[in-house]
């Protein structure tokens, strides 16, 4: 091998080696850049001794390493960033399985408590001649769940300032929740017009048939002021 052709050959290597060390260090951060820089302007004064025909080959060796440094360093960067979002998007997927599972589990006991108080019949009360408006209320109490009653109570204030014989004289609608027509009450007991118990029974039951719940029902009461 010919000394030109040995000085080639160790000239490309040393300026294939010095550029993958600078690329390499500007990733890094490391403080060897202004090393890198200087061995580069050396790099440069060997290649003016290289003959120009194998001044082509030597760079294009060095830009060809460069690039390869390049493309390992954009694919560790991509792979971190897909993992990152990975692992945000199973958070997100976690918390909100979590919350599901809290609402569903919420959801399941106030059915479960309406159910319960909705099954007092009004023989669980004793049968007075008069009711008056606390006596009505402290049933209400007994039979709607104390988490909707104040809900149910708004509805009762609003309809029939709970008396169970109010009646509107323009519709006909008749008692505590103002049922039209007055006989839908009939589906609680027989003794609707009398006792309270039976109508509030019924009053319940319409509120969670319809709505889901006395709050629910009263909150579209607000929206439309009828329910």
């Amino acid at each position: 091998m010919s000394r030109i052709s040995v000085r080639g050959f160790a000239v490309a290597s040393a300026t294939a080696v010095t550029a993958v060390g600078s690329v390499v260090g500007v990733a890094s951060g490391s403080t060897a850049q202004a090393n890198d820089a200087e061995a580069t302007a050396s790099d440069a004064t060997l290649l003016a001794d290289v003959p120009v025909g194998l001044q082509a080959t030597v760079q294009t060796t060095s830009l060809t390493e460069q690039a390869s440094v390049q493309a390992i360093a954009a694919d560790e960067s991509a792979k971190k960033g897909a993992e990152e979002a990975a692992r945000k998007a199973a958070a997100k997927t976690a918390v909100a399985k979590k919350e599901a599972a809290e609402k569903a589990a919420k959801d399941a006991k106030k059915r479960a408590e309406l159910k319960a108080a909705a099954s007092r019949s009004a023989s669980d009360f004793p049968v007075l001649s008069h009711y008056s408006v606390e006596q009505i209320q402290a049933m209400a109490r007994q039979m709607v769940p104390s988490g909707q009653f104040q809900c149910f109570s708004n509805i009762v204030d609003h309809e029939s300032d709970w008396k169970i014989d109010a009646v509107n004289p323009s519709s006909g609608s008749y008692g505590l929740f103002q049922a039209l027509p007055a006989s839908k009450y009939s589906s609680a007991g027989a003794d609707w017009r009398t006792n309270p118990a039976t109508q509030i029974k019924w009053g319940l039951n319409y509120m969670n048939d319809r709505y889901g719940s006395p709050c629910e029902a009263w909150s579209f009461w607000q929206a439309n002021h009828w329910y």
